[in-house]
């Protein structure tokens, strides 16, 4: 079957591929590969990728696209279901014999409500796809087809037995070729990494076991399976080759550095293709691991803190301990490493107090730059189960995001009101960045680099604009 793959329009800059924490908005425009469609359009011949919203893409663009295949995959996610839907409305209006799928971790959770919400999609890939979805394209009878819930010509709903998880990664091909076909990588934008750059997974799931995080609990699973060490090079000789403007690849594995003796020997092997290179990481790997990657081309490490309090990393099972979160910054720091951190507001345990330790321990550790995002209880986590169970999410706040795609406070708890936690993000923002030292910070590296002052100038607008639009939500 001809297959198109789909990332649809959606709201004005939302960011569906995001990974493993949440699909929203950015403060500032911001946009990941859409690595999760692209490997099935790896695997399945003559396919072709959109992604709608970082090409700018319009709905009627799509569905004149749309006319020349016979199957579309859409990726969906919570907040985007809805928008998602009435694209695919729009593509069978114009085209009725379109057989069309739904993949992403909101199907996976609830692929039964999913299929009765939207009649006009024919079926979804539960849990991990790629090859679920190959079998559709190459014309498999469904019922035949594991990992598949499909509508039959009556309108019956099918649940078929579950797929196997994949366990020799090797065997997926790589996706460059599918970004080099159908994406231009200028396109996708990342505030704290090299433009332009390119990420790629090098295996799936996370051990870890935080209960917010999305991927690990609904699509990737608990163990880490992982790309050879050559494979991975490969492919980044193949970048090399064919994307010569590259300044730098970023490994998007929910924790790259949970086996580190593969890390560092990767970490070895990009050293000698002399390549700039970032990845995510748990804020407790040893110096002696950071000193080798740091050797052989480290530039940033992406790095989930979620909190500064204690008593919340373990409501989380973040299983991290705030004193080694601090001499890791430390090491990094005396190393020349770049930590780009993350932080959730509004967790389970958050006070009022907390949020103030939160905010402390941030410009303590000093990452680079930040993102404070809120507790996002997605269908399919612990977080979500204990929300409910425990009153913490009610229906006249349920959503994610709003009408524009700008995340909202979902959670609430007895001493803290949604508008405390929604309105605690932009505090920590002011905090952390508004601080003598941070914006001497910010000013120095704008003076030695022209085209860094071009990108932080173009970026402070984005993010006061981000600010507008968020009080406009709460109060408009």
């Amino acid at each position: 079957m001809r297959t198109l793959f789909l990332q649809a329009p959606s709201f004005d800059g939302f960011d569906g591929g995001a990974g493993s924490r949440y699909q929203a908005r950015r403060e500032i425009a911001s946009f990941w590969y859409p690595t999760w469609l692209a490997q099935p359009a790896a695997l399945v011949e003559n396919s072709k990728l959109i992604d709608a919203p970082p090409h700018k893409t319009s709905l009627a663009e799509v569905v004149a696209q749309a006319k020349d295949f016979d199957l579309v995959i859409v990726h969906t996610s919570v907040p985007s279901f809805a928008s998602d839907v009435k694209c695919i409305q729009a593509l069978k209006a114009a085209n009725p014999k379109l057989k069309v799928g739904l993949i992403g971790a909101k199907v996976a959770v609830d692929a039964d409500g999913s299929l009765k919400d939207a009649p006009c999609v024919d079926f979804v890939a539960r849990n991990e796809f790629d090859f679920t979805v190959k079998d559709v394209a190459d014309g498999k009878d469904w019922k035949d087809i594991l990992g598949l819930s499909w509508r039959d010509a009556n309108g019956d709903i099918h649940h078929n037995p579950e797929r196997p998880i994949l366990e020799d990664m090797d065997s997926l091909p790589f996706v460059s070729p599918v970004y080099k076909r159908d994406l231009k990588i200028e396109n996708y934008f990342i505030g704290y990494l090299k433009h332009p750059y390119i990420s790629i997974y090098t295996g799936r799931g996370c051990k870890s076991r935080c209960t917010f995080c999305l991927w690990p609990q609904t699509v990737g699973g608990h163990r880490y399976r992982t790309r050879s060490v050559a494979h991975v090079i490969e492919e980044i000789k193949w970048c090399k080759e064919n994307f010569p403007q590259v300044q730098e690849f970023f490994f998007d594995d929910d924790t790259f550095t949970d086996d580190l003796p593969r890390a560092e020997a990767i970490a070895k092997e990009l050293g000698k293709l002399g390549v700039v290179w970032s990845c995510n990481a748990k804020a407790n790997v040893p110096r002696a691991s950071l000193e080798v990657m740091r050797a052989n081309g480290l530039r940033l490490l992406l790095v989930g803190y979620e909190s500064g309090n204690q008593q919340i990393l373990h409501n989380i099972k973040k299983g991290m301990r705030v004193e080694v979160a601090k001499q890791f910054a430390k090491d990094c720091r005396e190393l020349g490493i770049a930590i780009h951190g993350t932080f959730i507001m509004g967790l389970p345990g958050e006070t009022r107090e907390t949020i103030k330790e939160t905010i402390a321990f941030a410009k303590e550790v000093n990452p680079h730059t930040l993102q404070v995002s809120l507790a996002a209880p997605y269908p399919g986590t612990f977080l979500y189960d204990q929300a409910l169970e425990n009153g913490w999410l009610d229906s006249a706040n349920a959503e994610l995001v709003d009408e524009n795609g700008v995340q909202i406070a979902p959670l609430h708890y007895p001493d803290l009101s949604h508008k405390e936690i929604f309105d605690a993000v932009e505090t920590f923002y002011r905090q952390f960045y508004f601080r003598p030292r941070k914006i001497a910070s910010i000013v120095n590296e704008m003076v030695r680099d022209r085209a860094m002052m071009k990108r932080r100038l173009r970026e402070g607008v984005e993010f006061f604009q981000f600010l507008r639009e968020r009080k406009q939500a709460v109060h408009g």
